[in-house]
């Protein structure tokens, strides 16, 4: 049996309204292999980026225990899940998040000098021409269009070899065949980097290339399909 990257166990999530309590998720509990490809799907409201934000220690749970990387979450502060997550994980959002500040080159050496490499500059152009962007490296995200941007956020996201890659929408805000591109790009640096990838979609397409995929449906999980 493959080893679990990714344990959560009865996991809950509830916020106070104005008006009432809010059950975002209720009772969740999962195994995500190490190397597996997992789609997150469900309606809109059905819990899908909560759940992705509870794995990854952005957020905490209501109830319930997460395992990341082999670490329990509920025994970590916040600089200690922050210190697990710059070691062991990459992010790919649907907004991009880059620092339009920085430019392409930059946005990608940024995680790979926080983590002390001293090759980050060559790590960082060397994944800026494998996404094609190697004319690209002194633009500003501004001068960018939005799959190149997605591109610079994949490569960033890859830089320091992270164990797990969280995806939201990564092609929820680019067109249907910049969008293609971008998941052809995503599953093959997955393959050659032998990341986990947890992926949040509306897209079909995109769940069914996935090898399992978690069925959310008013925050509770109503199937897992391998």
């Amino acid at each position: 049996m493959s080893e679990s990257v990714i344990v959560a166990s009865h996991l809950s999530k509830v916020v106070q309204t104005s008006e009432a309590e809010l059950t975002i998720l209720d009772d969740v509990s999962l195994r995500i292999a190490r190397g597996a490809s997992v789609a997150i799907v469900g309606a809109s409201g059905s819990g899908k980026s909560t759940l992705l934000s509870l794995l990854a220690g952005l957020d905490l749970p209501s109830s319930g225990e997460i395992e990341l990387a082999g670490q329990r979450l509920s025994t970590l502060d916040e600089d200690q899940r922050a210190a697990l997550r710059a070691e062991h994980v990459g992010f790919v959002f649907q907004s991009f998040q880059l620092l339009g500040s920085l430019t392409a080159l930059e946005n990608v050496m940024l995680p790979l000098e926080l983590h002390g490499r001293s090759d980050a500059r060559e790590r960082a152009a060397a994944l800026l021409e494998r996404v094609g962007l190697a004319q690209r490296v002194t633009h500003y995200p501004r001068q960018l269009s939005g799959g190149e941007q997605q591109r610079v956020a994949i490569a960033r996201a890859f830089a320091s070899d992270p164990a797990i890659l969280f995806a939201d929408e990564p092609t929820g805000n680019l067109d249907a065949a910049t969008g293609q591109r971008i998941t052809d790009l995503l599953f093959e640096l997955n393959r050659e980097q032998g990341a986990t990838l947890v992926m949040v979609t509306h897209d079909s397409r995109l769940a069914d290339r996935c090898g399992a995929a978690l069925h959310l449906e008013a925050g509770r999980l109503l199937e897992q399909q391998a």
